[in-house]
């Protein structure tokens, strides 16, 4: 299993359901991936980090609006209307 869709799991079946108005899109990300064992670490040029074993960091934004998407970062989008979370790995 490829450590996305690890992360894509993780997402979309969190430890606990992300609540807008209690936390914000970035602190459930984080938390859901530390929660599964990930290394989350802060990142300059993006809203956090992960840090695999043997492996380079994968950076990752966050955000609620699909048009914030490009193809430079990993992307965790929240959907408000299913209130889902997707996982948009970056094209490299």
């Amino acid at each position: 299993m490829s450590i996305f869709q690890v992360i894509e799991d993780v997402i979309t079946k969190p430890p606990i359901a992300h609540e807008p108005h209690k936390q914000s899109l970035k602190a459930w990300a984080m938390y859901c991936l530390r929660d599964r064992g990930f290394i989350v670490v802060y990142a300059q040029n993006a809203d956090f980090a992960i840090e695999p074993k043997g492996a380079n960091k994968l950076y990752f934004k966050v955000t609620t609006n699909q048009a914030d998407v490009d193809d430079a970062c990993n992307w965790i989008v929240w959907d408000s209307a299913s209130k889902n979370a997707s996982l948009i790995p970056a094209q490299s």
